[in-house]
């Protein structure tokens, strides 16, 4: 049952494995739903998907499936186990109901008519007395009328569709290869984290003020330790201008995000390359900028850096002296760039730009070359898989 449901979650790319298909299949088999259209999407949510960022792919791949199954029955009808529907039965029926069948011949021959009329059943069926349906008069189905007869399945609603819950489709900015917002670069920047307390003592300490408090024969003795914060150091380089202005909002959305996700952070910008200064006001960026010797000095190794931005130039710009667009550099970009990396352990390069675009040649090709192909994309994978690499 439902096998090539699961071949269709793997196909569209959800990392789910066999156990999670077989506690899907456990939690069917303990009648936790019954040919509930909703509650069948939510269970199998639960169980397949382990990231909310897959949602998204697993809501493509159960429409892709259940397309043109209208009711979970369609699916279900000739798979569904006799003390799944007993207990169906039963659950659904009352005293007076019960009462009734007793009258027909009690609830095993209402079973074996059932089971006789699922298997005459080739198609759905609405109305009439006869067929398993809705609305009409047979003592099996739904919203049907039959003083006799009770439900099977359909709690309220009619006209149930099994794709009609995902065709909203609200996690489409949880794909891991969209484009990010605040909320999901707050996950994806989670993943570069080292804890250290620091501060004054103000957090409660519940484990060893357990301990004491026990050791003084009930007298509270309360514990505090300093508030743990994430003691990662970040430096970050915003490319601002030009090419980049189609990008401005993403990059104001990372930096929002790493200002409370990173306690240790500096940041700054740059136009196109790293030359020998950088700045951190634009409007006074040519009065006020901070020599790249600077920063080599002030910050200590083990600071990770960030380099945001499109990399898109004429390589001259990279490799020249005298190749930046704005002034004229003594020494190439390149050789600025490889200083940094010889004195930060690590360094990374995020871009805006899809993958697909990249190529293999010109500046795009310089950068990743000097950066040790240590450039992601700006989705969700390419900020955790740049965030595993600064964490290594």
């Amino acid at each position: 049952m439902l096998i090539e449901f699961f071949q269709e979650v793997r196909a569209a790319k959800v990392p789910v494995s066999l156990k999670e298909f077989l506690d899907l299949m456990e939690a069917l088999e303990k009648n936790l739903v019954f040919a509930n259209v909703d509650e069948f999407y939510y269970l199998s949510r639960l169980c397949l998907v382990k990231d909310e960022k897959h949602f998204d792919k697993f809501d493509k791949a159960y429409g892709a499936y259940f397309k043109g199954i209208e009711l979970m029955d369609d699916l279900f009808k000739s798979e569904i186990p006799e003390e799944w529907l007993r207990a169906e039965f039963e659950k659904n029926l009352t005293e007076e109901e019960k009462a009734k069948i007793e009258a027909m011949g009690g609830l095993e021959e209402l079973m074996e008519a059932f089971k006789d009329r699922l298997e005459q059943q080739k198609k759905k069926h609405k109305g009439g007395n006869k067929m398993i349906g809705t609305g009409g008069t047979s003592p099996f189905g739904a919203n049907g009328y039959n003083p006799e007869g009770f439900r099977i399945g359909q709690k309220s609603g009619r006209n149930g569709r099994a794709v009609k819950v995902w065709e909203k489709r609200g996690y489409k900015d949880l794909d891991s290869d969209v484009t990010l917002g605040i909320r999901n670069i707050k996950m994806a920047l989670r993943r570069l984290r080292k804890f250290a307390r620091q501060g004054a003592a103000e957090e409660l300490d519940l484990d060893d003020t357990i301990r004491s408090t026990a050791r003084n024969a009930g007298y509270l003795d309360l514990k505090l330790v300093p508030e743990r914060h994430n003691s990662i150091k970040v430096l970050l380089f915003f490319d601002v201008g030009g090419s980049m202005d189609p990008h401005v909002k993403v990059c104001e959305e990372l930096f929002s995000a790493a200002r409370v996700e990173f306690k240790h952070m500096e940041y700054f910008y740059f136009h196109n390359f790293i030359y020998e200064s950088v700045w951190k006001n634009n409007l006074r960026r040519t009065n006020e900028s901070t020599p790249i010797w600077d920063l080599l000095h002030k910050y200590t190794s083990d600071y990770k850096v960030i380099f945001i931005g499109d990399a898109s130039m004429a390589p001259y710009e990279i490799t020249q002296s005298g190749g930046s667009i704005e002034h004229w550099n003594e020494e190439a970009g390149a050789v600025w760039m490889q200083r940094l990396k010889d004195h930060f352990n690590k360094v990374v390069w995020i871009n805006p730009l899809p993958e697909a675009y990249w190529g293999q040649g010109g500046s795009l090709g310089i950068t990743k070359q000097i950066l040790e192909d240590n450039m992601y994309p700006m989705t969700v994978d390419g900020l955790e898989q740049s965030m595993k690499y600064l964490s290594r």
